[in-house]
């Protein structure tokens, strides 16, 4: 069995070709940059979705295709909206003409619980659209596709754009933590390994040509994330809560526009949240410090 996997470098699609090549996928990673994460049974193909002799080339014998690639940041989306369009709506559309082309027989995409949402703004408007326009090709062409609405990501491999990765790493290095708004608003976090295995599970026939939710197994309010973190770091920070100037993020719930309801894939299992961030503290720290971690003890990278 082949797979494409179209924003395979990066946080959640890396994760997810992983799991892929460990139950025998081949996998073609197609990013715009070069994976530092490739293992067996992985290839890659550095290139732009928007280019579509190399999408297809790319999806060419392939039984499954996943699209992560993107404008993933809805602060980003809000501030470039053409460019969110055309590599968000264009650049998934060419996908799906590949696989339309090539005889694909699943097509996965990565959408997010924004779509039920009046916020975020462009980012939101255009995961709408492509959840439109997949329906589009299963009615005229019969391509099977599953939507995976996701929501809250946290994890190993996360950057800048990932708000837990910002505080826990603000909270090392500045000793606090900063949010707009008074952390009353919940979240249902999910740890990205939870979420890949998920997003490789529902290739089964029970989720095809479905809607899928992919949340935590519990609401959190964020002031309550940022007390846990302060107490995993002995209550030796500082928490700080800023006027809200940003309205393209929701408070309670997504739940305001209501397009195809999805159902929710509850795993057998989850990593627990309070494991997930010690082990995302320790990579950060281990990046900010040039430490190590021997026996269970943080050292010196030399030592």
């Amino acid at each position: 069995m082949k797979a494409c996997v179209f924003g395979g470098s990066g946080f959640l699609g890396s994760h997810v070709a992983d799991d892929l090549a460990t139950r025998g996928y081949d996998v073609t990673i197609f990013d715009m940059r070069p994976s530092p994460y490739l293992q067996d049974r992985q290839k890659m193909v550095v290139g732009s979705i928007l280019d579509k002799e190399a999408v297809n080339e790319a999806i060419k014998g392939c039984d499954v295709v996943y699209n992560f690639a993107g404008i993933a940041d809805i602060d980003q989306a809000k501030h470039k909206p053409i460019e969110t369009v055309e590599i968000n709506i264009l650049g998934n559309t060419i996908i799906l003409d590949a696989c339309k082309n090539h005889d694909v027989n699943r097509f996965v995409f990565a959408s997010s619980v924004y779509v039920y949402s009046d916020s975020g703004s462009f980012y939101r408007s255009s995961k709408q659209a492509c959840e439109l326009i997949i329906e589009n090709f299963h009615e005229t062409y019969g391509l099977s596709y599953t939507i995976l609405r996701y929501g809250s990501l946290y994890g190993p491999r996360s950057d800048e754009r990932n708000w837990i990765f910002r505080i826990l790493k603000q909270a090392i290095t500045e000793g606090k933590i900063t949010r707009e708004g008074d952390g009353e608003e919940l979240r249902e976090y999910i740890h990205v390994e939870d979420a890949a295995r998920c997003s490789v599970d529902i290739l089964s026939d029970e989720f095809e040509n479905e809607y899928v939710n992919l949340t935590g197994y519990q609401q959190l309010k964020i002031k309550d994330l940022m007390v846990m973190i302060r107490e995993m770091l002995g209550n030796r920070i500082e928490l700080e809560f800023l006027p809200n100037k940003s309205n393209v993020h929701y408070e309670i719930t997504p739940y305001s526009f209501n397009p195809r309801i999805a159902k929710k894939l509850v795993s057998g299992h989850y990593l627990d949240m309070g494991q997930g961030l010690l082990q995302c503290l320790k990579d950060i720290y281990k990046e900010e410090y040039h430490y190590k971690e021997l026996n269970g003890i943080m050292v010196e990278g030399d030592e």
